[in-house]
């Protein structure tokens, strides 16, 4: 008896109770689609993570100026200015892991341009800004060190603000712009960024010249840096390199004692954004191990269907026995049924599981990954179950003596 006649009888075999085949199978199932869609959801949330904070720049860093202490209260970081141009300045000379460095200023103001105004974060930056943040220009250009260094009154605009100011489709660049009554020059529109992990709209800003804010904006703050800087490191791998030698240096440049607070503070976003990714694949990997345990579950109960169709069938096996079926066709026949089982099973579950992830990642708006990978583990895991699970049932039915079996009432 080949393979194919093998096969054959187990689907005649499985057929006779349907209902009782899809039970058996529906632990297979469950777990497969478990498997599938935790692990195709918990890629899309990855994705998701890694598109947020590529979206506020890569290798970088931000450095906050200290805190503020009087009459007991303290105050958080930012709310004293404590770093200054030359802090600035030897950043980008003395630290050897840092490729960019640019400060950051920020206000708030009313953007004019003919009959519309918008209420946005006015930002003075320089050019090197826009590397660490991975953001070009959709239309026009970014502004230079030259403009920079002249105070030039030019700007470039986020996509939300261009829109609210000329419309959807407009280009804005070469049109005028008036920030507190000063008007500014159009040079460029920037890409659109999208949202922060925490809802804040990055395309709802205009960019200029520090210089330019420092003289027409906020007013210098002199030697101090009215803002934050902003680092980019020369790699991923370097971030935590750039960091203890900007805190060093730093800490040198304050003139900060052994033991003595830092008066300022370094965010690390690349580290922020590994420990999310760690912790969106734990709680994946977690799910998975639930999923397994539904498998686990599921070949147990194909064991115990297969152990009771064992003993409803003893006639026929003795029967077949009794004709010339040998013990290695009995046990090939009950170890096909129930690897049938566990493959149709998982089969079922691949799809339900896709459908699933697909459903969820419309619903939140995620990217639908799928790993084929884990379709094929989850193919052959089944089967794994099912041959594993199988295995004793079909023994005991090989095993039986042809004659006792004949007598079974």
């Amino acid at each position: 008896m080949n393979l194919l006649q093998t096969f054959r009888i187990a689907l005649r075999a499985l057929r006779r109770n349907p209902m009782r085949s899809f039970l058996t199978m529906l632990g297979v199932i469950i777990g497969v689609s478990a498997v599938i869609a935790m692990v195709a959801i918990g890629e899309g949330a990855k994705a998701m993570v890694e598109k947020a904070f590529d979206s506020m720049g890569s290798n970088m860093l931000i450095i906050m100026p200290g805190t503020t202490t009087a009459g007991g209260s303290h105050g958080g970081f930012g709310s004293l200015p404590t770093l200054t141009w030359e802090d600035l300045e030897a950043i980008g000379k003395e630290a050897p892991a840092v490729r960019y460095v640019s400060p950051s200023l920020r206000d708030a103001a009313q953007v004019i341009a003919e009959d519309q105004n918008w209420s946005t974060g006015i930002n003075g930056v320089a050019p090197e800004y826009f590397a660490i943040r991975d953001w070009g220009t959709s239309k026009g250009e970014l502004f230079s060190d030259s403009d920079v260094d002249s105070g030039r009154k030019v700007v470039v605009l986020g996509q939300t603000v261009s829109e609210r100011l000329f419309g959807p489709s407009a280009d804005p660049v070469g049109q005028t712009v008036r920030i507190k009554k000063i008007p500014f020059q159009v040079i460029g529109l920037l890409e659109k960024k999208g949202q922060s992990p925490v809802g804040q709209d990055f395309d709802d800003t205009v960019m200029m010249p520090y210089t330019t804010f420092q003289s027409k904006i906020q007013g210098g703050m002199e030697q101090y840096v009215g803002g934050v800087i902003f680092i980019g490191a020369v790699s991923a791998e370097a971030t935590r390199r750039a960091e203890k030698q900007v805190t060093e240096l730093l800490r040198d440049q304050h003139q900060l004692r052994e033991g003595e607070d830092d008066d300022f503070s370094i965010r690390n976003l690349t580290e922020m954004a590994n420990a999310s990714q760690a912790g969106t694949q734990t709680l994946t990997t977690l799910l998975a191990c639930i999923a397994a345990v539904s498998l686990l579950v599921g070949g147990i109960g194909i064991m115990n269907i297969m152990l009771v169709s064992v003993t409803e069938r003893t006639r026929e096996i003795g029967l077949r026995m009794a004709v010339g079926a040998k013990p290695r066709h009995i046990l090939a026949q009950f170890l096909v049924e129930a690897l049938t089982l566990a493959v149709a099973g998982g089969a079922i579950g691949i799809v339900l599981g896709l459908l699933m992830a697909q459903w969820v990642s419309s619903r939140f708006s995620w990217p639908f990954l799928i790993r084929p990978d884990i379709i094929v583990l989850s193919v052959v895991f089944s089967g794994l179950v099912g041959v594993v699970f199988g295995l004793y049932p079909a023994r005991k039915a090989s095993r039986l003596d042809p004659i006792e079996a004949l007598r079974y009432e």
